[in-house]
């Protein structure tokens, strides 16, 4: 979806500038968004890319899944179930690891998607992002994958600078298994 030489509108950090546009998205809403974005921009729509970037912000925690209790507005489309796959309906808000930045052309996304207005309860958001944190760094420790705890490592840090969330327990157990 990147035009040839520019940046791809499916950056990491741009999908959760559109993303906070509305506060929360679902995953077909914001594969909808970036669909808007890359014909305002006369690119070509690469739809492999859209999702594989959406995955991408998803696993670096730049984009987190929302329980629905962390949500306001409109929800019909939203999924149920935070902790499951990521799936068209997963409710996706703006992460601790995202610096959002908006895409050009991103401003006019209000205007041209049907989205209801909306909010994100950031303390119930931030308590499900912790324990999605715990939950995979048990399974890389589980695992043995250093490179995911690496990665781990790093986001307990955007998590507490991101929430007020005693992440220090977690990152000391996966610090310990990197150093060990």
């Amino acid at each position: 979806m990147a035009d040839e030489g520019g940046p791809s509108v499916a950056a990491r950090d741009d999908l959760a500038g559109v993303v906070d546009l509305f506060e929360w998205l679902t995953r077909a809403e914001l594969s909808r968004a970036l669909s808007e974005l890359a014909f305002k921009q006369r690119t070509e729509v690469d739809e492999g890319a859209i999702d594989d970037a959406i995955d991408l912000a998803v696993d670096e925690y730049a984009l987190v899944p929302a329980p629905d209790e962390a949500l306001s507005g409109d929800r019909s489309s939203a999924g149920d179930d935070a902790e499951g796959a990521i799936d068209d309906e997963t409710p996706l808000a703006v992460g601790p690891a995202a610096f959002p930045t908006l895409p050009e052309g991103a401003a006019d996304l209000p205007h041209i998607l049907d989205v209801p207005d909306r909010g994100v309860d950031r303390e119930t958001l931030a308590d499900a992002v912790l324990d999605r944190l715990r939950r995979e760094a048990v399974t890389a420790i589980n695992d043995g994958d250093a490179a995911r705890l690496e990665t781990l490592a790093d986001v307990t840090y955007d998590v507490e600078a991101w929430a007020p969330v005693d992440v220090d327990p977690v990152r000391t157990r996966i610090l310990a298994e990197v150093d060990a």
